[in-house]
């Protein structure tokens, strides 16, 4: 019985170690590459990046307000939206749509697209006050017409950066566990 237990604990341990190696090195492949070619969420509204951080270069932080404030980012609220569109192409069907959430008193349904695990803890205000662009984990988010997952964000990607940056001037980065999983 002993035997069985401790070889169930070995494979286990095994197994578990492979998931974290598999997680902590990076592709020979370049991301964009590989990441570039996957499909994005549909969303409830077709809204383009490439139009409003590309043509109209709006800065991120206007409709991301809280990466400044916050460990998360918000999604703009439907009234942050309308700010703006009350007035600017009210004549647009997806404008239609975004006025027709507001006037119900809606929040639009976006769908998710920048997913990590639930274990681990990500602060946008740290990386956001330390200078870090959105396009260094968000790719060149101002030329998408359709926002898709462009790095990884697996443990190995955010590991290289932190090791870039250790010797940072003003932001040095850590490399203690207990910063992202506690």
């Amino acid at each position: 019985m002993k035997t069985r237990i401790a070889a169930l604990i070995a494979l286990t341990t095994i197994a578990m170690a492979a998931v974290a190696l598999s997680q902590s090195y990076k592709s020979t492949r370049s991301v964009a590459v590989e990441l570039g070619m996957k499909k994005a969420p549909v969303q409830p509204i077709a809204y383009s990046h490439e139009l409003h951080a590309g043509q109209l270069q709006m800065d991120c932080k206007y409709c991301h307000y809280s990466t400044t404030k916050s460990k998360w980012a918000n999604i703009p609220a439907v009234s942050t939206c309308m700010g703006c569109h009350a007035f600017v192409a009210t004549d647009k069907p997806e404008i239609q749509k975004l006025a027709g959430f507001f006037e119900r008193g809606e929040q639009v349904p976006w769908v998710k697209v920048h997913e990590m695990p639930d274990h681990v803890k990500f602060n946008h205000k740290r990386h956001v006050l330390a200078g870090v662009e959105c396009q260094t984990c968000h790719g060149p988010i101002e030329t998408m017409p359709v926002v898709y997952q462009y790095s990884s964000l697996k443990m190995g990607w955010c590991i290289d950066c932190h090791r870039s940056n250790l010797d940072h001037p003003t932001h040095p980065t850590s490399m203690d566990c207990l910063i992202c999983h506690h």
